[in-house]
């Protein structure tokens, strides 16, 4: 008998890696399973064939996929080839919906089942595409609990598998130690500015963040801030910028995950890292800022009250959200100073961040999902 062979699709940085960690699953399950598909550096690493190297067509942006929108084509075209000719057991699809749906429809018209990991924001935009999606797919394996809901709601087949995040969010020692590393004090209060790992987020965001620091600095002269530089930034020319403010903040190349236990307080940057900071349970706001007319759409699009993922998975609001006009370096830093200073209110917002994480899994969550593949598989056979 053949081998079993599964076909993967992920478009982006963040999918590749995603799928690059249960593939790892996938081969420790069954050695002999073959692996194929579009992906990138993480998946390929892992020794899954690649017919299309997705680094090509990793865009965001509407402008951004007009002008890649040749390589995206050629790409659904060759992905398209690849499924009638070497018709593979199951498609797994990571994110990306706009171009994995395309590729749904085409391998449903072959019959082929499809498994689709990762689900499109139905929850926070455009919900009435989950019936589009429901006629695409087969199963939906989601990383958020409450998303469950909302594919049940709608009678189409759905697992929550975990969230990622939750075996990855660790620091590698204790808090003592990690500070001693860092030349903090065990004494000193730290607060975190998260201004994100986007260019466009730094432009947007730094200069708030500077003055939010102004401004507690002068209220408490001995806080101490401290900044992650992420690696797709230029940590040069936000040191320039740093030492402009004359605020002296610590920046840092450090991994996130050891630099979030280091502080007392977060200011955060909206996305992932929120899930990151609560899973590490160390209190935050979060403040987001965008252009004016691009804000006026999205929140006509957007039908949920809370922007933070955090917020989102505990579906309340747990920490303080500052978003556009509200988001002044004064009412950050009132948000942040009741943090530091009121030990009732901290104790609930750290308590609040213990439901988040639980909602987020138990882990495992890729094992979770290379199992639920060779299900599908097995099923197959």
């Amino acid at each position: 008998m053949a081998e079993p062979h599964v076909m993967i699709l992920a478009g982006e940085a963040s999918g590749d890696a995603h799928a690059a960690e249960f593939v790892e699953q996938l081969y420790q399950l069954h050695p002999d399973i073959r692996l194929t598909g579009m992906g990138s550096h993480s998946m390929r690493k892992v020794g899954v064939e690649l017919i299309y190297d997705s680094a090509k067509i990793a865009v965001v942006g509407l402008v951004e996929v007009i002008k890649h929108w040749s390589d995206i084509k050629y790409a659904m075209n060759l992905v398209k080839a690849a499924l009638e000719d070497d018709k593979p057991d199951l498609l797994v699809l990571v994110d990306y919906p706009e171009f994995n749906l395309k590729m749904a429809r085409h391998a449903r018209s072959l019959g082929i089942k499809v498994l689709f990991y990762i689900s499109p924001q139905v929850w926070a935009w455009r919900p009435k595409r989950i019936h589009k999606i429901g006629r695409l797919i087969d199963h939906m394996a989601v990383i958020f609990k409450f998303e469950t809901k909302y594919y049940e709601r709608a009678g189409i087949p759905v697992s929550f598998v975990g969230n990622p995040l939750v075996d990855k969010v660790k620091s590698s020692r204790p808090v003592g130690e990690l500070r001693q590393l860092l030349d903090i004090k065990s004494d000193t209060q730290v607060v975190g500015l998260f201004p994100g790992s986007r260019n466009s987020e730094i432009t947007r965001l730094l200069p708030l963040m500077f003055e939010t620091a102004q401004f507690m600095r002068q209220r408490n002269p001995a806080l101490q801030f401290i900044m992650p530089i992420a690696n797709t930034l230029d940590y040069n020319a936000i040191a320039e910028q740093s030492n402009q403010s004359g605020l002296d903040i610590m920046l840092t190349r450090e991994d996130i995950y050891d630099v979030i236990p280091c502080c007392d307080a977060i200011v955060s940057c909206s996305g992932t890292v929120t899930l990151e900071i609560a899973l590490l349970e160390i209190p935050m706001c979060i403040v987001y800022k965008m252009s004016w007319l691009s804000y006026q759409i999205m929140s006509r699009l957007i039908n949920i009250p809370n922007i933070g993922l955090a917020n989102i998975v505990a579906n309340r609001r747990v920490v303080r959200e500052f978003l556009q006009n509200e988001a002044t370096a004064k009412k950050i830093s009132t948000e942040i100073f009741k943090i530091l200073d009121d030990d009732k209110y901290r104790s609930q917002v750290i308590q609040d961040l213990s439901e988040v994480k639980a909602n987020l899994g138990e882990g495992d969550g890729a094992g979770n999902m290379a199992r639920l593949v060779l299900s599908f598989v097995d099923n197959n056979k």
